[in-house]
This record gives C-alpha cells, sequence and structure tokens, in this order.
C-alpha cells in the first residue's frame, strides 16, 4: 500500500532505466538550439496510477508572419499533456492562446483541472488566469471559477465536490477606476493586496470566502480528510522580505479559524494526515532579533520536519543532528506512516522518507535531480520529473520498487547533437576543507588536453549548481560545443551541504568563498584540463557580485561577465527588496553618526566597487532595467566606477526586465553578447555574435 520506500528499496540512481540518445552526429548545441529546447513539469499521476498528466512549456511564434522586423513575438507557454503511464506516446489536451498550468485530477479521476487566462483583451482589461475543468476521457472543458483577479493556487477537496482557491482581494470599484485613469501613486512598503482563500462548489460554480483578515495566504491550501477543513500558511504582508509566517487551519462552514503557531517560523502550509489527526509542516526558528518594523534578518537554518497533534495541540520537533538537509515539499505517504519531501543533496536534489515510528530519516534517491513528484492514491505508483546531465527534465515512472522507467521523450532531437561529458569533482581549499563542484568538459575532449575554461558562480549565496542538464542561457553545452570547459564550483555559502557550509561565508563574502573558487581553479590547471592563459568568469545575482569580486581582486582572467550583480554593498542594503538577507551576512548599516564604522567599514571592504582602480579584466555587465531584487543603481555605480577609470567595460540593460530575463530575444542576446564578449578577450576572436 505504500510507495515501497523502505530500506531494502533499491537506489533510483543504481537502476533507473534511461535509454541513452544516441548521438548520431558530432555537432553540439548551439544558441538556437537552447531556445528550441522544450521544458517538462507539474507532473501529476491519476489516482489509478494508469496516466500522467505533466506540462511541457516552450517558446512559442503565436503571430508569426516570417519578418521579425514588422514586430513579431515569441512567447513563452506551457500546455498540459497525458501520457500513459506504461509509455507510449504522449497526447495534448490544452492549446489556449495563453497557455495551461497548474493541472490536477479529481479525487475520483474522470476530470482533469488547470488553471488558464482566455478570452480577448490587453492590459488591464487581459482576461486572468481561472480554474477550468475538462474531462479526463474527452470532451469540451468549462471554466469553474470567475475569481475578478484571478487564481494563483487551488486544490480539489477529498470528496471532489469543491475547489479551495487562492486569489488577491479585489480593488473597490472605486480604486479600480483611480487605477485605470493613471491616477495610482504607490506609497512605498504600504497599500498591500492580499491573498485569501474561497471555496468554489464544482456543480454550480458559486464561490464563498472562509478566510480574511490582516493576512496574505501564501502557497495552496489542504484539505483535511473529511472535508470539513483547510490548512494554510499566512504571512503578515506579501512584502519578499518579510520572513514571518505561521501555520493555521480553518473551519470551512464556520470560518473559524485556529492559529496552529504564533512565533511566525512556519515554512510551509500544514498538511493534513490521512487520518486527520495531525498536521505536519516545516517551521524555521528565527534566530535575529526583529527590526523595530517587527520584520527581522533571514536565519540560516535548515528547516525542521514538526508535527501537531490536532487533539493535544503538541508540536513535535523531527529534527536530527544525523540529519543535515533542508526538507521541503511535505507530503505524506497514504498510509499515515511517512513523510516524504524533496531536498538540494550536494549536486543533487534527493527524495527522502521520515518514518514516524522509526523517527529516521533515509534518502531514496542517489546522483539524481528529483524535480517534481506524484503519487497515486494507494502510493502503489510514483510519478516523478528528473534531470541528467545528459537530458533535460523528463517523466518517469515508478512501479513499487521496481526501477523507475522514463515514459516521456521531449527533445527527442537531442539525438541528432553531440553533449559535452559532466563530471563531479572535489579538491581542498586553502584551509584543507573538500569542496565540490561540477566540470563540464568540452564536446570530444580528449584527456591531457588543456581548453579554454569559464567559471560560472552560482547565485544566492544559499543555493547549488547541480549536476544537471547544462543548458540554459548561462553558459552550458553552448560552450562545451565551442571547446570550452565550464567550471561549476560550490563554495561555502552553498546550499546542500549542511548548516555548517551554508553559514560558512555570513560576514564573509569574497574571503573563504572566494579562495574555495580559485583553489578549484587552480586544481583544474593542476589536472591538466584549464589553460591557465586562457580563462574567463562570470556570475549571476550573487555570482554577479562574486565576478566583481573576483575582477577586482585578481588578473588572471582574460574576460568577465557580471550579470545582476551587486558590487556594492552598502547602496545594495539600503534600495533591494530583500534587505533582511543582506543584513544576515552583514549586519543592519550602522547610521549612528560615525560615518565610517567597523559595521560600515566591512560593507564596504567586502564591496568590489572598493578595488575599481585594481581592475584589468575587461568586464561585460548585463542586467534588467527593472530588476527589484539588485536595483539598476548597482551596475551604474561599478561602470561609472570603472569607466572614470580607463577600465574596459560595457553596460547592457534590458527592458521590462527583472532580476531574471522572460523575454525570447533577451535571452538570446545574452547569450550571444555574453560569448562574443568573453571569446573576445580571452581567444582573441573578433567574431560578432550579439544580436
Amino acid at each position: 500500500m505504500s510507495l515501497r520506500l523502505r530500506p531494502s528499496a533499491v537506489l533510483l540512481a543504481a537502476c533507473i532505466t534511461m535509454p541513452s540518445l544516441a548521438r548520431a552526429q558530432s555537432k553540439g548545441l548551439d544558441d538556437s538550439d537552447i531556445m528550441r529546447l522544450k521544458s517538462v513539469g507539474g507532473v501529476a499521476m491519476a489516482p489509478d496510477g494508469a496516466r500522467v498528466l505533466y506540462a511541457i512549456s516552450a517558446w512559442e511564434h503565436p503571430n508569426a508572419k516570417g519578418d521579425t522586423a514588422l514586430g513579431d513575438r515569441h512567447e513563452r507557454r506551457s500546455h498540459v499533456f497525458m501520457v500513459s503511464a506504461a509509455g507510449g506516446a504522449p497526447r495534448q489536451l490544452t492549446f489556449g492562446e495563453r497557455g495551461e498550468s497548474q493541472a490536477q485530477w479529481s479525487p475520483d479521476g474522470r476530470m482533469i483541472s488547470f488553471v488558464t487566462a482566455r478570452g480577448t483583451g490587453t492590459g488591464d482589461d487581459a482576461p486572468k488566469p481561472q480554474v477550468w475543468l475538462l474531462p479526463a476521457d474527452g470532451g469540451e472543458s468549462r471554466q469553474l471559477t470567475t475569481a475578478r483577479d484571478g487564481v494563483s493556487s487551488y486544490v480539489w477537496s477529498p470528496d471532489g465536490s469543491r475547489i479551495a482557491i487562492v486569489t488577491t482581494d479585489s480593488l473597490t470599484r472605486e480604486q479600480e477606476a483611480k487605477l485605470r485613469r493613471r491616477d495610482d501613486p504607490k506609497v512605498y512598503e504600504d497599500d498591500f493586496r492580499l491573498n485569501h482563500i474561497w471555496v468554489v462548489d464544482v456543480a454550480s460554480g458559486k464561490a464563498t470566502k472562509v478566510t480574511s483578515g490582516a493576512y496574505t495566504v501564501s502557497g495552496a491550501p489542504n484539505w483535511s480528510p473529511d472535508g470539513k477543513k483547510l490548512g494554510f500558511r499566512a504571512s503578515p504582508t506579501p512584502m519578499i522580505r518579510d520572513e514571518r509566517g505561521n501555520a493555521y487551519v480553518v473551519d470551512v462552514a464556520s470560518l473559524a479559524l485556529d492559529a496552529i503557531t504564533t512565533t511566525n517560523d512556519a515554512e510551509s502550509a500544514p498538511q493534513f494526515s490521512p487520518d486527520g489527526k495531525t498536521l505536519a509542516f516545516t517551521m524555521l526558528p528565527h534566530e535575529m532579533a526583529p527590526h523595530k518594523d517587527g520584520i527581522m534578518p533571514r536565519t540560516l537554518r535548515n528547516a525542521r520536519v514538526v508535527t501537531f497533534d490536532l487533539a493535544t495541540r503538541a508540536i513535535t520537533n523531527h529534527a536530527r543532528a544525523d540529519f543535515d538537509v533542508s526538507p521541503g515539499a511535505l507530503r505524506w505517504s497514504p498510509d499515515g506512516k511517512q513523510l516524504w519531501f524533496t531536498a538540494s543533496d550536494r549536486v543533487w536534489n534527493s527524495l527522502y522518507a521520515y518514518d514516524l515510528a522509526g523517527k529516521s530519516y533515509s534518502k531514496r534517491t542517489k546522483d539524481v535531480l528529483v524535480q517534481g513528484l506524484s503519487p497515486n492514491s494507494d502510493g502503489s505508483k510514483l510519478a516523478m520529473v528528473l534531470d541528467t546531465p545528459d537530458m533535460p527534465s523528463e517523466v518517469y515512472v515508478q512501479n513499487g520498487s521496481a526501477a523507475p522507467t522514463r515514459v516521456t521523450t521531449t527533445n527527442a532531437w537531442l539525438s541528432e547533437r553531440t553533449l559535452g561529458a559532466s563530471r563531479v569533482i572535489t579538491w581542498k581549499s586553502k584551509d584543507g576543507r573538500e569542496v565540490e563542484g561540477v566540470l563540464l568538459l568540452p564536446v570530444g575532449y580528449r584527456e591531457g588536453a588543456r581548453v579554454p575554461l569559464v567559471v560560472s558562480a552560482h547565485g544566492g549565496p544559499t543555493g547549488a549548481h547541480t549536476n544537471g542538464f547544462k543548458a540554459g542561457t548561462s553558459p552550458g553545452q553552448t560552450y562545451a560545443a565551442r571547446g570550452w570547459a565550464v567550471f561549476y564550483p560550490n563554495p561555502r555559502g552553498s546550499t546542500g551541504y549542511g548548516e555548517w557550509w551554508m553559514h560558512a561565508n555570513t560576514g564573509d563574502w569574497g574571503g573563504g568563498d572566494y579562495r574555495d573558487i580559485m583553489t578549484g581553479v587552480d586544481d583544474l590547471i593542476k589536472r591538466g584540463i584549464a589553460d591557465s592563459t586562457r580563462m574567463a568568469f562570470e556570475g549571476w545575482s550573487y555570482g554577479g557580485y562574486m565576478t566583481s569580486w573576483v575582477v577586482s581582486q585578481t588578473g588572471r582572467f582574460k574576460a568577465a561577465m557580471m550579470g545582476a550583480g551587486l558590487p556594492s554593498l552598502l547602496s545594495m542594503a539600503g534600495t533591494t527588496d530583500i534587505p533582511g538577507y543582506i543584513n544576515t551576512f552583514f549586519g543592519d548599516p550602522q547610521y549612528d553618526g560615525s560615518i565610517v564604522n567597523a559595521n560600515i567599514r566591512k560593507y564596504l571592504e567586502r564591496s568590489g566597487i572598493s578595488y575599481s582602480s585594481n581592475v584589468t579584466t575587461p568586464l561585460l555587465i548585463l542586467h534588467g532595467g527593472n530588476d527589484e531584487r539588485v536595483p539598476i543603481g548597482q551596475p551604474m555605480e561599478f561602470y561609472r566606477a570603472l569607466k572614470d577609470r580607463g577600465k574596459t567595460t560595457e553596460l547592457v540593460f534590458y527592458p521590462r526586465e527583472g532580476h531574471g530575463f522572460t523575454e525570447y530575444y533577451h535571452q538570446m542576446d545574452r547569450m550571444k553578447r555574453e560569448y562574443e564578449w568573453m571569446a573576445r578577450f580571452t581567444l582573441g576572436n573578433t567574431v560578432k555574435t550579439a544580436m
């Protein structure tokens, strides 16, 4: 009756059935190939285990006229597909012009639901995303919800008669009128629009609001087995910097609200056990005192699995000293004996189980990237999305304890390409500690050959490079196709290596993390792989910070790209939408009248901009024009400091883009422009590639 997640189960990676794509030709991936790749996600196993829903997202050309000079656009859209759990030809279920997502099965498996925005109109009059229903065996879809501001998340009731949705509180008619006539001054960090839960009757479409008040619901709620209550997580404000959150249960009939926690440290929505007696969720106790506005800096710890007994109201903390990763996406096994979740695990993302009776954690996958999972109703089958170094994400199905089998092949054309091989490597840092990373070798690499190297620093710093398919818009297989090796280090500060490692660059950005990366570069040179005379460096976000630091501390790299980087930490702390995250590492800037106190000195000392005169590496700076995470003053300050000193630099802004790029031509330009810069100064290649 369970997923067979038992100690006797065979570890997934040892037996995954992954037919390799035959590499018929020697051509590697180019920039256009990257944009051609389709992404798989949103997996949902049917209750009977016979079929699997999933989403494929790809670039579409909705109004293609053959001439992009006339304003033709590409749009990124996802659609819902269905495939047999035994494999075979998948079937596309949705074709909407704005795409569909969040596909789910009704509890009886007869209906498929999804979220889409259908209809005419643009701008303020554009249709809002709503829940639609489609008979699983074929027929016309119908719109269920009519939420004025659209649906952000939803979940079926256990008996399938109702759906709980989360939507933003609507504006009053007067507020909406002012907005439409552009009478819309914005009070900074005020006038919040909050998210609340409504319950919609599937038969009639009638919607009833079940939560209200001065809090905003985050994520999807969770039904009790009897369909009488909903568990959810909520925060006082929707601000990204607001780390506070509590777990609640609301009675759907009486609207009575029960605060399960009041300590502001609930990390996820409480999940009802199959018998309805216990809630499971994750908590992260705050370590730092709140600011005067009640919001505290972020705590860098692993989240803890906790359970709440609804009868006794006792919370049990299931943290263990021998379990040193941070759990996410908790779900109960159908028999209620285990909790299943995924977690960052070094260069992988692994599936774990927690046995409540034995109070023990066990890892159930090895050396794979689990990007999504969904069991059938009795747990005998599991659908999952796996990502591997030689293939982008695909749908796999595990029957009992048998090996997971791939049931989709979404990018079959990859058989016409040859990929660079990926290796997980380790080396010793300056203090003797072992560091891990991923090395992508050039296509057709021969042992002993020294090749150009580009080092890619990850964002965060609480993030990690994984050993997955390297085909994003940052360096990866396109560099491997051009004869480069790409190095992806996970220095101290990275996640998936335990709390100590995650904490290890607190107050020390540009210190131990920098040395970890540089010793990794030295190791690749020592191994005879990297050509020390042809090396480049790049990174995005915190990786952009590291790029600014690297070029200010060493001249060993011939070229560099700083993407969405923060070279000026003091101004970053006062302008970013996550100031508490910067405060976590450096403390609050002490504006106490002493002008340059020890705290402010630390901010200045660890900012790349402070050493602008030392920079000799040609630096390309790329930045989204609407980035609130790393505001546009950051690249402007660094560019001005470098340009005024006669340094080789170029700054490119991308209109409408935030912290990450979402538009087709901007993503293409980023790849082409970055490689042109790297090749020009590292290889002496002056071929124009940027758009």
